[in-house]
């Protein structure tokens, strides 16, 4: 039988977290999984993805958003950490580290192109996501040597309350998967998978879906340095 995080569970969870980016997993699903707005209008509702509507918003993808779509979305704490890497790259390259720099300094493009990155057509929630995991290609349409896996990642770490919990995970699929190669210590460092957690998943919009990345995962898996 399948077993996931009950509600009491969730809830003490939650009242005894701390205000860190990556303080709970909340993959259970939502309790009340059903909200009457939009996917964008719900975005938009919550503080936490303040930085992802500035984004959605300059990268003109308001309708695409609010399509019928899944959309794995980013907190501020991803959008925020992207946006300081940006400037320090501008900052090495200058070599003036006084200006101003923001989501609006950003292509249009480059934010679109990367954005369509965790939109995928049609609705994918927990019913229809299992361990061994599926292959996407994304809203950006086939990448040569990529696509996104969205699969179950089964833990034991709550062993104490229930037999398990099953994360949904987006993964960045880099040629093939890898785990499906038989030595994953010879996979070169740049061309491993890479994946993350949902804290929370299977928000239903009048829309569309959203699962919720883990606070620490940056926008775009981009992993250049923040500078000072």
């Amino acid at each position: 039988m399948r077993n996931y995080i009950s509600i009491c569970v969730l809830l003490v969870m939650t009242a005894f977290a701390a205000c860190k980016k990556d303080d709970y997993k909340n993959d259970g699903g939502v309790s009340n999984a059903y909200v009457d707005m939009t996917t964008y209008d719900y975005l938009k509702s919550n503080p936490k993805f303040d930085s992802l509507v500035k984004v959605i918003d300059k990268a003109g993808l308001k309708d695409a958003v609010n399509g019928d779509i899944t959309l794995f979305a980013t907190t501020n704490y991803g959008v925020v950490d992207y946006v300081a890497a940006k400037k320090n790259q501008i900052a090495i390259q200058t070599g003036n580290e006084n200006f101003n720099f923001g989501i609006k300094d950003i292509p249009s493009k480059e934010l679109s192109d990367s954005l369509k990155t965790y939109m995928f057509a049609g609705k994918i929630n927990r019913d229809q996501i299992t361990l061994a995991g599926k292959l996407y290609d994304s809203a950006l349409g086939p990448i040569p040597n990529v696509q996104y896996m969205i699969k179950f990642r089964r833990s034991f770490d709550y062993s104490a309350y229930v037999s398990y919990v099953d994360y949904v995970t987006y993964t960045k699929v880099i040629g093939t998967r890898d785990d499906k190669e038989l030595d994953q210590n010879a996979i070169p460092d740049n061309q491993k998978d890479k994946a993350v957690d949902c804290q929370t998943s299977g928000i239903i919009t009048r829309t569309g879906i959203i699962h919720v990345l883990n606070g620490n995962h940056r926008l775009f898996f981009n992993a250049q340095p923040l500078g000072n």
